[in-house]
């Protein structure tokens, strides 16, 4: 179907001076603005029949919405390879870096995405902020009780029952630069902004926030301050053949940002990615945990 063409469910042509069918359907694709390239490109870290899973950029959505149609990385995709059936099967925040697991075809779908609604996926974040005080011992749980109030950017930590459990461990300061520190964040249930708030309420805001702990209204175009969030490794049972998937971004976070706001326009490349797949479980107990259903961002 063309941009501004309209079809019936047959998918035949149908002109606007047509007599409309009752209790018929019609579609009608919208034709897509013009967008300004997002400079970042999508690293391939593994696939096969069944999955498609990749290194999204900062900056790039991970899917499509009122303002990124073209650029995301589910659009990309589907116009570079050909793949009209890809769809990520869950999210990865615009401004966060890292593993994206698309799914390639439609008849194993759903048992992959009933990983992520059952919390059967194990996932781990790095990150850099300031070196934590003396006060904090590390590991620790952040519970709390998120609320993100409507028309707003801030999602903000309110009384009440928890609804959000986030794992956090201090790895220790980045080589050569004082006062800044690596942190392990596994998010164990998938509140938006989760992580972010967590690590803001313990004085601890992530480098290149430009949410937390202010809302600087940030230009979607401006490239000059990247989030030092990445998304490290994804670890599930495949449901098809019951193996062991663990998968490892082959980005690194940028240990030249400043404080005051990260000064990458985009994550600098790892060691490469790694991927093991084997029977059984996991042979690394710290990363044992659960993810979020749906699809969260964080």
């Amino acid at each position: 179907m063309l941009p501004g063409q309209m079809c019936d469910s047959l998918g035949t042509p149908v002109h606007w001076d047509d007599p409309v069918i009752p209790g018929g359907f019609y579609f009608f694709h919208r034709p897509v603005p013009a967008e300004e390239r997002i400079p970042f490109e999508v690293s391939i870290v593994w696939e096969d029949d069944d999955l498609l899973v990749v290194d999204k950029p900062h900056f790039l959505a991970s899917t499509p919405n009122g303002r990124f149609v073209r650029e995301s990385v589910v659009t990309r995709l589907r116009v570079d390879r050909g793949e009209p059936d890809l769809v990520a099967i869950h999210r990865l925040d615009r401004i966060t870096a890292g593993l994206l697991i698309l799914s390639r075809r439609p008849e194993t779908r759903g048992r992959y995405q009933r990983l992520f609604q059952d919390r059967q996926v194990t996932k781990t974040y790095r990150a850099l902020a300031s070196s934590p005080p003396y006060d904090l011992d590390f590991p620790l749980t952040r519970r709390s009780r998120l609320h993100k109030p409507p028309g707003g950017r801030q999602v903000l930590e309110v009384p009440g029952e928890a609804n959000a459990i986030s794992r956090i461990d201090h790895l220790g300061e980045v080589a050569g630069r004082v006062g800044v520190s690596e942190y392990r964040l596994e998010p164990l249930t998938g509140k938006t902004h989760q992580l972010r708030v967590h690590m803001n309420a313990l004085g601890l805001p992530l480098l290149g926030d430009p949410v937390y702990p202010r809302d600087l209204s940030p230009d979607p175009y401006d490239f000059s301050t990247a989030l030092q969030l990445l998304a490290a490794t994804i670890d599930f049972t495949d449901p098809l053949d019951g193996r062991l998937r663990r998968f490892a971004t082959g980005l690194a976070l940028d240990g030249s940002a400043d404080d005051d706001g990260g000064r990458g326009t985009s994550p600098m490349p790892g060691p490469g990615p790694t991927l093991t797949s084997s029977p059984g479980t996991a042979d690394d107990p710290g990363s044992a945990g659960a993810e979020t259903p749906g699809v969260p961002q964080t």
